[in-house]
């Protein structure tokens, strides 16, 4: 019995067959594809040379002069300005939401597996950190432990670990009472064995989702921390930074408002897609197995 439940707990969602079952996945991984290629291209083909300016050649519209989205206050090529920023920008909110994934499926497991004080301890954590608004409270860390890549990366994922550690717990503790796992139990299964062998597997679809929505607001986050000034240092060409030089020339240069913009509105909408796509993928696949 134990072994022809498992593979239905962990049907959830199955990488190789994605390309033909969702159309929102197709696109959001080819809108995503895209944006890592251009981080691919910048960090190994276009020379840091390319990110000098010209005052010459400041200010200037799309097209002029094969700037093919203009230039900023400096005469920096804002296409190779907003690449540029992709390991600023995409790697911050990629790290910080893989750390928030694992401590948040962690904790929540963890909650859902014990029934003493520790599961009250969980549980008031996620409470507590879920009361404070995620910028503000972003704000607050950086101010303390300063600006700098891995001050941000870590700033952002620990205090969205309890987005992802509320729903683990809920959906742990509804799979811990399934049949297999209690089988599994009764046979003298570990603790971890149950936990990631049986339980993990049913909860992968929910961690992808998350993670992917999740991805999309630690994006805003970081952006939104170096508008503010409390991101990335000034002389990084993140799309925060971008968007906070582009202020004063709103009614001159509109496009150095649009091009960092566009970037962080593409990317947030095919994180979105990926997202939806996988749930979508997710409850077809339920529904499958339950027929």
């Amino acid at each position: 019995m134990t072994d022809a439940a498992v593979p239905k707990a962990s049907a959830g969602f199955r990488m190789p067959r994605i390309w033909s079952e969702s159309m929102q996945l197709n696109i959001g991984l080819i809108i995503f594809s895209i944006i890592v290629l251009s981080l691919l291209t910048q960090l190994f083909i276009i020379p840091s040379s390319y990110l000098d300016g010209e005052l010459t050649s400041r200010l200037k519209p799309p097209g002029w002069g094969g700037h093919v989205f203009g230039t900023d206050q400096l005469g920096r090529d804002l296409l190779f300005r907003v690449m540029g920023g992709l390991p600023w920008s995409l790697g911050i909110a990629g790290m910080s939401t893989l750390i928030l994934a694992v401590i948040g499926t962690l904790v929540g497991l963890t909650g859902a597996w014990y029934q003493n004080w520790i599961r009250t301890v969980v549980l008031l954590a996620i409470s507590t950190f879920v009361a404070f608004p995620f910028l503000v409270l972003a704000l607050v860390m950086v101010a303390v432990v300063g600006r700098g890549y891995w001050p941000i990366t870590l700033t952002l994922g620990i205090i969205a670990w309890p987005a992802v550690a509320r729903v683990i717990y809920a959906e742990g503790r509804a799979l811990l009472q399934r049949e297999y796992v209690l089988a599994a139990k009764l046979f003298g299964v570990s603790q971890w064995s149950i936990l990631f062998v049986h339980v993990l597997p049913g909860i992968r679809p929910t961690i992808l989702v998350m993670a992917a929505f999740l991805f999309a607001v630690m994006l805003i986050l970081e952006s939104a921390l170096s508008f503010l000034g409390l991101g990335a240092p000034l002389n990084e060409p993140s799309w925060g930074n971008m968007l906070a030089d582009s202020r004063q020339y709103l009614v001159n240069a509109p496009w150095m408002m649009f091009v960092p913009a566009g970037a962080i509105v593409s990317a947030v909408i095919s994180l979105n897609l990926i997202g939806d796509g996988i749930a979508e993928i997710s409850r077809k696949r339920a529904r499958a197995v339950e027929v």
